[in-house]
C-alpha cells in the first residue's frame, strides 16, 4: 500500500530501511509497503513457480526468481514481483560481479493489502519497462495479462497461453484448474 509522503524516495532509501518484515518498493520514488504475505498467497507463488520453472528450463529461455528479488528499473523505482523470469545469465551474475538483467515477465500475486498498489502502480511501470505483467487475482479467480503493449489485458480465466521470444513451444496454463489447486472449490 503507498504510504502518504512528502519525499521522494529513491532505490538507496529504500535499500537503508531496517529488515522488518515488510516489503519495501518504491515506484516513481513513491514508497509502497506490503505486510507479510497470507498463506493462500504464497500457496499461489509456489504452485505458480512449480509450473513455470519446469517450462522455463525446458525451453532454455531463462531463470525463474521469486521476492524478495530487487527490480531496479531507474533511481526511483525498485519492484520486487512475487515471481518473474529473467533472460539467462552468465556466471558473472551469479557470483554477483554484475548485475542481473530486468525480468521480461512479472507476476504479482494480488492480495488485499497490495492489490491497488499493484494495478495502478506497479503494473504500469512494468509496461512502460517492456516488462510483460501477469495480475493473478484469486478472490475473481482470473489472470490478467498486461503485455508491454496492451491497453486492455488479456482476461485468462480457463487458460493462459504463453510463448515468449526463444521458446520453441508454449506454455498452457490451466486456470480454472491452477484456482481450484489454490483456493479450492467454488462453493455453489
Amino acid at each position: 500500500m503507498p504510504i502518504a509522503q512528502e519525499r521522494r524516495w529513491s532505490v538507496e532509501d529504500v535499500w537503508a530501511l531496517p529488515d522488518d518484515g515488510n516489503r519495501y518498493e518504491t515506484v516513481d520514488g513513491e514508497l509502497l509497503v506490503s505486510p507479510m504475505p497470507r498463506f493462500v498467497h504464497q500457496r499461489a507463488v509456489t504452485r505458480l513457480g512449480a509450473v513455470l520453472i519446469e517450462y522455463v528450463d525446458r525451453q532454455r529461455i531463462g531463470e525463474l526468481m521469486f521476492s524478495p528479488y530487487d527490480v531496479v528499473l531507474d533511481p526511483f523505482t525498485l519492484l520486487q514481483p512475487d515471481v518473474l523470469v529473467i533472460r539467462p545469465v552468465g556466471i558473472e551474475v551469479v557470483r554477483g560481479e554484475a548485475p542481473p538483467p530486468a525480468p521480461f515477465l512479472a507476476i504479482e500475486v494480488l492480495s488485499p493489502t497490495t492489490a491497488r498498489a499493484d494495478r495502478i502502480r506497479k503494473r504500469p511501470r512494468y509496461q512502460r519497462a517492456g516488462i510483460e505483467c501477469w495480475l493473478v487475482d484469486l478472490e475473481s479467480e482470473l489472470v490478467e495479462r498486461w503485455t508491454a503493449e496492451s491497453e486492455r489485458p488479456e482476461v485468462c480465466t480457463e487458460r493462459l497461453v504463453w510463448q515468449p521470444a526463444g521458446a520453441g513451444a508454449p506454455l498452457s496454463l490451466d486456470v480454472a484448474a491452477f484456482m481450484r489447486e489454490v483456493v479450492g472449490p467454488r462453493a455453489e
